[in-house]
């Protein structure tokens, strides 16, 4: 018997939608096609592909978040 563990994630909104869409076209929950989708890419044995790091020429960060923890860059955006 499978144990379940809740957790709460942060995900781009047009993906929710496209996977709550997806979910209600199969007739499943969004959980489960969560779940398999996972599962699926964590047995995915092809190497990851490369991505090119995207760059932008600037000054870094601003003074006030620099050496700051991700908790305080997230509480910003998210206010």
């Amino acid at each position: 018997m499978a144990t379940h563990m809740k957790t709460t994630i942060d995900i781009a909104d047009d993906l929710l939608l496209r996977a709550k869409a997806r979910a209600k076209e199969e007739h499943i929950t969004l959980r489960s096609l969560i779940e398999h989708s996972l599962a699926q890419t964590l047995e995915d044995t092809s190497p990851p592909r490369q991505v090119t790091p995207v760059t932008f020429k600037g000054e870094g960060l601003s003074p006030e978040f620099e050496g700051a923890s991700w908790d305080k860059i997230r509480e910003a955006i998210y206010s």
